[in-house]
């Protein structure tokens, strides 16, 4: 839509298209640009193509084109290596050779399915205590209950709103059925607590966390990370991914929700972002 000022380049090898970079402008900055300000990252994609020097030949066109519409810098967020199907880094190295700079850094917290690690008593304990008060519900909750769970815990806790409306986020979730999904718990009739899931192939990310007080009391979110996590396994994915635990540009580590996130059994993966000087 009109919510940023497209960007977006396509990279020809002759006549065969082999790479596209998302990218806009950034919203509040006009000599830059981003890829992309809407997503969580951003990155080449490409089939396999853009390996080694050709990923440096690629990223030199792109920024070549960006510095001839006037723009002097470049933000890259990088793709974190649990989204790829393979080893697909050479667009890190590629920004090296061209003198970027790493400007941030995330910390998410992410299950390897295959190699999950022990999790500690507590959070085994409070398990058990919430299967024995909440049931799990996929999919089925009323929308507007469970979106008033999360913008009010977004209020709370964080003093932001949601980055989809409840409309949008429903109509997403009729297109793409399989890619988002929603698990919540319920005490009795009550949902206490909710989280939305956004499914890639290989990885589940939770994008939104949501509880009520009620839910804090009866460790839904337990409950519901564990069937969460179950889910994620059986449908073939190698990753659950809690997402990032980050403030100020990530030079805040929210130390509590992370170590609580990890105690399922992950462990960190960086989310990087560099900026290309186009002057």
């Amino acid at each position: 839509g009109t919510r940023f000022k497209d960007r977006s380049v396509m990279l020809f090898s002759g006549d065969k298209l082999v790479g596209v970079l998302p990218a806009a402008e950034h919203p509040h900055d006009t000599t830059q640009v981003v890829s992309h300000p809407g997503a969580t990252y951003g990155g080449l994609v490409h089939s396999g193509h853009l390996t080694g020097e050709r990923m440096l030949e690629g990223l030199s066109a792109i920024a070549q084109a960006f510095r001839g519409q006037g723009y002097a810098a470049l933000q890259y967020k990088s793709l974190p290596h649990i989204y790829t199907s393979v080893p697909a880094q050479d667009d890190l190295y590629a920004l090296f050779r061209l003198g970027a700079v790493r400007t941030r850094c995330d910390l998410s917290s992410t299950i390897c399915l295959t190699d999950r690690r022990a999790r500690p008593e507590r959070r085994r304990r409070a398990l058990k205590k919430a299967l024995n008060q909440v049931s799990i519900e996929w999919d089925a909750l009323a929308w507007p209950q469970v979106w008033q769970l999360i913008a009010d815990n977004l209020a709370r806790k964080h003093d932001a709103s949601p980055v989809h409306s409840v409309d949008e986020l429903a109509l997403l979730q009729q297109r793409f059925p399989q890619h988002i999904r929603v698990a919540s718990a319920k005490h009795g009739e009550t949902p206490v607590a909710a989280v939305v899931l956004f499914n890639a192939r290989q990885v589940w990310h939770a994008q939104y966390i949501a509880s009520s007080e009620l839910g804090y009391d009866t460790h839904a979110l337990d409950a519901i990370f564990e069937a969460a996590i179950n889910k994620a396994d059986e449908a073939g994915a190698r990753y659950f991914d809690f997402g990032t635990s980050n403030e100020d540009g990530g030079k805040v580590l929210n130390s509590g929700l992370y170590q609580f996130k990890t105690e399922f059994g992950g462990g960190g993966v960086a989310h990087e972002f560099y900026q290309l000087s186009l002057l």
